[in-house]
């Protein structure tokens, strides 16, 4: 047990309510049980059929600062064939459980994140972040390159250029800086960041499901490469043609005409 985790707590939580679907880290550094209680949270999040928006939090000292190196060091010297395995049997799974989420994910950032730990948060939709918070890769600080999908999202987010500065040269940036690169999407004070990050996970999870959905989709589809405009141009149209035939899209027409604030029931 990581000495961060109290006695009978969890490394990592998952609760809903009203249409929310919480994942709370409650553990920074990533051994194999908190990596292991991780992975079944978000399988549960991606998996809830009532849930119409994820937040994924992490806690106030710090959101995830990637492996655990003293536990990596055991299984170096005792099985060192072994020691990477972790990168399939858990990393790859947990981007993977993250990217399963269909409906909007919301990352509250109160602290450090580093390595696999910004590839997570990346994999999320929005994110905010405390202005104490810090971001860096740290991979090639302890001789490896990436994983968790971190060097292409980075690649997407930030450009080639900045995505090497990160990389090679190990720059860590503040929120402010952060914010400025697209690494995160608002930055709030110390005090502030997990309310507000629940906040904006509530707006969404209380908003048009259907169409964050297919928004979702399309943002993935674009950022795919090597697909043609019209390719893209049909596929919004299904999505669009889908979309139109939903309640929230109807009664939100119906709101507008009638100058009210439309309500959606996520259908």
């Amino acid at each position: 047990m990581s000495e961060d985790t109290a006695a009978g707590q969890a490394a990592a939580e998952f609760t809903e309510a009203d249409g929310l679907a919480t994942v709370r880290l409650n553990t920074p550094a990533l051994t194999r049980r908190v990596k292991e209680e991780l992975l079944a949270a978000l399988r549960r999040a991606a998996g809830s059929t009532t849930a119409r928006a994820v937040l994924l939090l992490g806690s106030d000292k710090a959101f995830c600062v990637g492996q655990d190196l003293a536990e990596h060091a055991r299984i170096l010297e005792e099985r060192p064939q072994d020691a990477l395995d972790t990168v399939r049997e858990h990393y790859n799974r947990i981007v993977l459980a993250l990217e399963d989420v269909q409906v909007p994910v919301v990352v509250g950032i109160g602290g450090a994140c580093v390595g696999a730990g910004l590839g997570f948060a990346l994999a999320g939709d929005v994110r905010i972040a405390a202005r104490r918070a810090k971001f860096g890769t740290a991979f090639t600080g302890i001789g490896l390159a990436s994983d968790s999908g971190l060097a292409s999202r980075l690649v997407a987010s930030l450009g080639q250029a900045r995505a090497m500065e990160l990389m090679l040269l190990g720059t860590v940036v503040g929120a402010e800086r952060a914010l400025e690169l697209g690494l995160v999407t608002e930055v709030v004070d110390d005090d502030a960041w997990e309310a507000r990050a629940h906040a904006v996970a509530a707006g969404l999870a209380s908003g048009p499901t259907s169409a964050f959905v297919a928004a979702k989709r399309e943002v993935r589809s674009a950022a795919v490469g090597g697909r043609e405009l019209p390719e893209l141009l049909e596929e919004e149209a299904d999505l669009q043609n889908q979309l139109g035939q939903t309640a929230d899209h109807v009664g939100a027409v119906r709101a507008f005409l009638a100058k009210e604030k439309p309500t959606f029931s996520g259908s």
